[in-house]
């Protein structure tokens, strides 16, 4: 285990609580409109979630680097291009048509872990994420890595946790957020877009055969 290992991902993880999507916004949504507490008890729920995503994830890139890394850099490139489809599909999104941006929510924790557990994207962008931060390293990756990666990335989600607990519930942050909702959500367009190249920018000299063994 090397520290750019540990520290990609850690990155890994903070970003992908951090970078805005569907949980996110649902918990902007959630926090704009019940405050503070009902976005941490969202956020506890869905913790679970992303553990078990970034599990998968972690275990799916390891296996990729020992197949081979053709298989690491092919999986790094679809990911990137799933990322672009959502940041796409972001970048188009249309006001809705009821004009609100509140969301109430009646048990936030059941909510949160039933969103995290059962959210299709859960998986993808954990793996998208994953491959971008650690393809540096993806020659030291092997099984043995796995538990240390695990209790890193859990330690990321818990600092991105309480980052957005501890701004979800301000006055100024709620008036952004109904105020600006599109614009927040084509943001995180963006966001994914420019995550969307890292990923291609790393699988594509192995695939092109650029790549120094």
């Amino acid at each position: 285990m090397t520290a750019t290992m540990f520290f990609g991902a850690f990155m890994a993880a903070l970003l992908y609580v951090l970078i805005p999507g569907p949980a996110f916004l649902a918990l902007l949504g959630i926090g704009a409109g019940q405050g503070r507490k009902a976005g941490a008890l969202f956020m506890g729920g869905h913790l679970a979630g992303d553990l078990l995503w970034s599990a998968l994830a972690l275990v799916a890139i390891v296996g990729a680097r020992t197949i081979g890394t053709t298989v690491f850099d092919v999986l790094g490139l679809l990911c990137g291009f799933y990322l672009a489809w959502i940041g796409w599909s972001a970048l188009r999104a249309k006001p809705r048509q009821d004009g609100s941006a509140v969301m109430t929510v009646e048990r936030p924790l059941r909510r949160g872990l039933v969103f995290g557990l059962t959210n299709p994207k859960g998986y993808p962008v954990a793996l998208a994420t994953f491959t971008a931060l650690l393809a540096g390293s993806s020659n030291a990756l092997d099984f043995s890595a796995l538990p240390a990666l695990l209790g890193v990335s859990f330690f990321g989600f818990l600092v991105a946790d309480v980052i957005l607990i501890g701004i979800i519930g301000a006055g100024l942050v709620r008036r952004f957020y109904r105020r600006h909702e599109l614009a927040i959500v084509r943001l995180s367009g963006l966001l994914f877009m420019g995550f969307a190249v890292q990923a291609v920018w790393h699988a594509a000299p192995g695939l092109l055969g650029w790549r120094k063994a």
